[in-house]
Order: structure tokens, then sequence, then C-alpha cells
């Protein structure tokens, strides 16, 4: 059985290493040290990992983040390859239900913001696994929409979402609505339909988690 959220997160680190600590991501603000910093809080820093989506515990979370960020970059990439078995979001068990989105994500984060990119050929079963996270994402994301929303990864499946209005549709490869599903849409390489007022909301929308 393919495990795409090993791939994905080798792949990243991989690149890590070779871009070196200052290069770019797509999340602003932030440099391959930063986001590899990141990894590390959520998968061995239970304390702090709170942080990352509770507001209350951002301080710490971004205090202890910014600690291991300033250590040697080569450590901090390898233990983003290699996570602990005993964390709870990269244990056998969770691993590839919790990390393939993950570490999709982050290792566009990295290759997008990068001069000349383009977008991968994905396998068949990676793209099938983003498009079943992808459907939650989306119902999740834009459930307060206000548009009649239809999301369709042709080849893969389409689901309705929003509070109802004028109506949209969204297309894409199942990981580029990952993508934009999750707050990226500046680079991810979708197509909006629908009239300009709501689809221009919805590129420009906090997407995400």
């Amino acid at each position: 059985m393919p495990r795409y959220a090993r791939s994905e997160r080798e792949a990243l680190a991989d690149l890590l290493l070779d871009l070196g600590p200052e290069a770019p991501t797509v999340n602003d603000g932030w440099t391959t040290r930063d986001l590899a910093a990141h990894l590390v809080v959520r998968e061995r820093r239970p304390d702090a990992a709170g942080g990352i989506v509770l507001p209350p515990l951002r301080r710490y979370g971004e205090a202890v983040r910014r600690r291991l960020a300033a250590g040697p970059y080569p450590e901090l990439v390898a233990r983003v390859r290699r996570p602990p078995r005993w964390s709870p979001v990269s244990n056998p068990l969770t691993d590839e239900l919790v990390n393939t989105l993950e570490f999709f994500i982050h290792h566009e984060d990295v290759r997008r913001a990068q001069a000349g990119w383009r977008p991968r050929d994905l396998p068949a079963g990676l793209d099938a696994a983003l498009w079943r996270r992808g459907a939650l994402l989306a119902r999740t994301a834009l459930r307060r929409f206000p548009a009649d929303l239809l999301v369709q990864a042709p080849g893969f499946g389409e689901r309705t979402v929003g509070r109802g209005g004028e109506p949209l549709r969204l297309v894409g490869a199942p990981g580029e609505l990952v993508l934009f599903l999750s707050g990226r849409q500046r680079v991810a390489r979708v197509q909006v339909d629908g009239p300009a007022a709501p689809a221009e909301r919805l590129r420009t929308a906090p997407l995400g988690f």
C-alpha cells in the first residue's frame, strides 16, 4: 500500500536541505527554517502544538517554535524527516490519515515559493487521497460561504457547499483544490466560474485551518 505521507515528508525534507534555511515559503513571513520548526513543534511538542490552532496558547507555541528554529538547521530537518513514533499525529496508526494532507501542503508551500515552479504530475492514488480529504475540507472551510458553491475535481468527484445564493463553481485537480481551500488561493491553479463579486470574494477569503 502506498505511503503518501511518508513520500511527501521525505521529498519535503530533501527540498528543505537543498534550499537551505533562508529560502522563502508561501507562508507569509516564514522561511524554510520557520516551516521546519513548525513541523517539529506539531509532532514533538504537544505542550506547544495547541498554539497552532488555539489563540490563548499561540504566544507560548510561537516562542517554542522560534527557539527550535534558532538551532542547527540540518538537525531541525532531520527531526522533520524522522518523526517520533509516540506522537499523536505521526505514529503508525495515524500517520497516513493525518499527515498526507499536511505534508503535501507544506511541500507545495516550499516548492511554489521558488522561481520557475510547475505543478507536479501526482500519482492517481495520491490524487484520490487528496480529493477524499479535500471534499471534507471544502465542507468545513466553505460551509458558511454566501454562495451555492459547486466544488469539482474532474475524474474524482464533486461536492456542493455554502449557504446558498449566487451560484459559483470551483474546478481543479485535487491537489490544487486542497491548496486553494487551505488558504493558498494565490498559488493554486484552479478555475472559478460565476459572478465577479462572489468569485473575487472566494479568491481572497481567509480559508484554511
